[in-house]
């Protein structure tokens, strides 16, 4: 197989190459070439920043042949023997396979035999993080007091990991995320030294969806152009093998939240999931996005600290329209939304959940001073036309008034949930305060334990309230009709888990929030007539009865009782 990967083609054979390090580069190119360097060493640090790569630099400079110097020479026979791996003196042992204590032990026995063809004998322990504690304990020993002309270099991305008795034994380096434009600028010297033509988002879909580390962002640009034609790298290619989407749909997407149109929001959402894109990628780029947002609404000098949006037309009035409360408010919902991801098989639903509270987030006026002309002028057509339908005596008729008042809002597109409204009306007839106390007590550890056994069936009821509740129903109401619709979904569940706090089995009636107060007001309403019906009655009988009045008439109505026996 002739054909190299791009991350091994292009693995750094200098400290010069390992990019966004200076930090620990500089220190180690200063210690080599002052021949101050230490026996032991601890490259912590995310995976693919350089660590294995700097520890096989660092093997090569300190056995140089034209030693000491601050860059191995990558002519001479050590250097070449160690980049190619024909010199036995320089060991990488992967601690992932090789965790045992007879592994270390062996070690421990060949370190006091001098090197055969170069200076040090230099031990890469990659990923030392997973040594059993037996093994831990064999090293001890040998890192404390290794023979002058050993080195050990241990590797790890899990520092916290490792027992502190081994850490007191190195210097500890720690490796950082590479930034973007770092990434950017590596990843455009690869390809025009490939030949390869890649457009400069194209790169920085790829920084972004590297997360720091350099070789996924080369494994990554390297299945781009796999998937690619004609030698040419778009941002379309890109988001087809990372699963990302696009700045302009993500852009879509937030207009749509802020505008709070949540049938468009959800749509591109459905799009997304239904073309293979990859969920948590996708809340990633949310938030990054509004990230970004933030920053440069904040100050447009902003903009060589964006890692996932380019400030295009669509992103500049985005950070105009857009108060920054909103923004952060919409952050910490997908935030969360992320986080609930984990533990479920349903993303999607939490996903929408997120769209809904962020669309439901109220967002500051905007200043008059921001309103467009054509707006005002709008503004005031209307004001002109109700002022002259007004005198013209036009009103709404008298029917649809009454058709208003009497029966609940509803949409003017019509519901996919039907709301059962004698239902719920049966259930208040038959409501009790108890009852619903006695719920509302049990209400904290019932979502608790539906978090733990299905966290799908909880995110739908996240946004719920008790409003009602009888010996056999309970009438829960919801901020959207959706909501309702999404519990029935996960019904018996809920159902089974609150009957074993409660005792008993009660049948659950979701209900849309607006819709819940209409009839609650509806129903208060006509109680109230019912009782003053009542009233009316009972003092009328009372006023029928001639021994009734005739006690009136001897004490008065202040020391008159009446008690029906």
């Amino acid at each position: 197989m002739s054909y190299q990967a791009l991350y091994r083609v292009w693995r750094p054979k200098t400290f010069e190459d390992v990019v966004g390090q200076s930090h620990i580069t500089r220190t180690l190119q200063n210690a080599i070439y002052k021949e101050k360097f230490s026996h032991a060493y601890l490259f912590s640090g995310p995976r693919g920043t350089g660590k294995t790569s700097a520890a096989k630099i660092f093997a090569k400079a300190v056995n140089c042949e034209r030693s000491p110097v601050k860059e191995p020479c990558g002519e001479c026979s050590a250097c070449r023997g160690i980049q190619d791996g024909t010199i036995s003196d320089v060991i990488e042992i992967d601690a992932a396979s090789n965790n045992g204590v007879d592994d270390i032990r062996d070690i421990r026995d060949k370190v006091k035999y001098a090197p055969s063809s170069i200076k040090y004998k230099v031990y890469i322990v990659d990923e030392v993080h997973m040594l059993s504690t037996g093994a831990f304990n064999a090293l001890l020993k040998t890192l404390e007091e290794p023979p002058q002309h050993v080195i050990f270099i241990l590797a790890t991305t899990e520092p916290h990991k490792i027992p502190l008795t081994i850490i007191s034994r190195c210097q500890r380096f720690d490796f950082k995320r590479i930034s973007q434009a770092a990434i950017v600028d590596r990843l455009q010297n690869i390809m025009d030294a490939e030949n390869v033509e890649v457009d400069k988002e194209a790169l920085q879909t790829v920084a972004l969806a590297a997360e720091g580390g350099m070789r996924d962002a080369l494994s990554l640009l390297d299945q781009a152009i796999s998937y690619s034609e004609e030698n040419h790298v778009t941002t379309q290619d890109v988001l087809a093998v990372t699963g990302s989407v696009s700045q302009s749909k993500l852009g879509e997407v937030l207009e749509s939240l802020f505008e709070k149109n949540v049938k468009s929001a959800l749509q591109l959402i459905d799009e997304f999931l239904e073309e293979g894109k990859d969920s948590g990628r996708l809340v990633f780029d949310l938030i990054y996005y509004l990230r970004d947002l933030l920053l440069y609404q904040s100050s447009n000098e902003m903009g060589e600290f964006l890692e996932r949006a380019i400030p295009d037309e669509r992103f500049k009035k985005l950070t105009e329209s857009c108060d920054s409360e909103w923004v952060q408010s919409a952050i910490r919902q997908l935030n969360e939304c992320q986080q609930e991801m984990r533990w479920t098989n349903s993303p999607k639903v939490f996903i929408e959940i997120a769209m809904l509270n962020i669309a439901d987030t109220k967002s500051e006026s905007k200043p008059a001073a921001q309103i467009t002309p054509q707006v005002t002028q709008k503004l005031e057509q209307l004001e002109k036309e109700l002022k002259a339908l007004k005198q013209s005596g036009v009103s709404q008729p008298a029917d649809q008034k009454k058709a208003e008042t009497r029966s609940p809002r509803r949409s003017s597109n019509g519901r996919k949930y039907r709301i059962p409204f004698e239902r719920i009306r049966n259930v208040l007839d038959q409501a009790s305060k108890t009852e619903l106390k006695n719920i509302a007590n049990h209400w904290a550890s019932f979502m608790d334990s539906l978090k733990k056994d299905s966290p799908p069936a909880y995110a739908k009821l996240i946004n719920s309230k008790p409003r009602a509740a009888s010996e056999e129903a309970l009438v829960l109401s919801f901020k959207y009709e959706i909501h309702c619709s999404l519990m029935l979904e996960n019904q018996d569940v809920i159902e089974s888990q609150l009957s074993s706090y409660l005792g008993k089995q009660v049948t659950i009636i979701p209900i849309p929030e607006e819709d819940w107060k209409g009839l609650r007001e509806e129903y208060v309403k006509k109680q109230r007539q019912q009782d003053d019906t009542e009233g009316e009655s009972s003092q009328n009988q009372d006023e029928d009865d001639p021994l009734i009045t005739e006690a009136r008439k001897l004490v008065g109505d202040d020391l008159l009782e009446i008690q029906d026996n």
